[in-house]
């Protein structure tokens, strides 16, 4: 018990650390970050009971530690099943001729794409690029902090790289995953088209289960890469929300 309490203790360290690292790479706008803070913040507690417990031998505790490490490992083997969703996502290939493209939206800061925007738009692009017959249907609404509209942003991007008008159709109203779905299907009729949803790989397995949900028949996913510093707070958000999403519908 008393390794196991050391092994809490630093592993709830490492999260506060990690939150730190967070705060400082992207600063304290960072979707979920709190989600760090506060495991770590359960683990420490948690694990500097159980190492009181084992040193003193005082164990009037008891019933809270164990109680406590029964939700950490419960919460952990949910985790794991749905991370594996998450990973099989980050994992998909690009279907060759494609009809559309739904490039999902993300932070516009002023007038131009963030990092993660940028990657998908590059992705995208790489694509279009060899399949000269595909669309690009840009989904996003304008936000906090946004001076125009993410598929405004997007347009002009895709403009400038060459992409001509005809193959740019923009979706300008959406704030959410599944609003970009259900938006740009209500615009240009993609339910029963080839569609590709590119959008980071670490949100691939969620769009494509919304889509489905949304009544996409034929969707597949392009996975746009990420700042590997941000990989594993984006990779433990997204198993959270998946796990919202399913439990929600039960």
């Amino acid at each position: 018990m008393y390794i196991l309490s050391i092994v809490t203790i630093t592993t709830g360290v490492c999260f506060l650390a990690y939150f730190a690292v967070i705060l400082c790479y992207a600063g304290p706008s960072a979707s979920a970050a709190w989600i760090w803070a506060a495991s770590g913040l359960y683990l420490l507690g948690t694990g500097v009971l159980a190492r009181r417990c084992a040193v003193s031998g005082e164990w009037h505790h008891k019933g809270i530690w164990i109680t406590a490490f029964a939700a950490a490992a419960a919460f952990l083997a949910i985790f794991c099943f749905f991370a594996l969703k998450v990973g099989g996502g980050m994992a998909a290939r690009p279907e060759e001729n494609l009809e559309y493209l739904v490039v999902l939206g993300a932070q516009v800061k002023g007038d131009r794409p963030s990092r993660a925007l940028k990657k998908r738009l590059d992705t995208a692009l790489a694509y279009g690029n060899t399949h000269p017959d595909v669309r690009f249907v840009l989904s996003g609404g304008q936000g906090t902090g946004e001076d125009i509209s993410e598929a405004e942003c997007m347009y002009r991007y895709l403009k400038d790289c060459g992409i001509p008008d005809e193959r740019l159709l923009l979706e300008d109203t959406s704030t959410t995953t599944l609003e970009n779905l259900k938006n740009s299907d209500a615009l240009y009729d993609l339910k029963n088209r080839r569609v590709g949803i590119v959008t980071n790989n670490f949100h691939i397995a969620r769009s494509l289960m919304l889509a489905g949900q949304s009544g996409y028949t034929r969707v597949s996913g392009i996975p746009a890469p990420i700042e590997t510093v941000m990989l594993p707070h984006y990779f433990v958000r997204e198993v959270i929300a998946i796990a919202y999403y399913t439990f929600k519908r039960m």
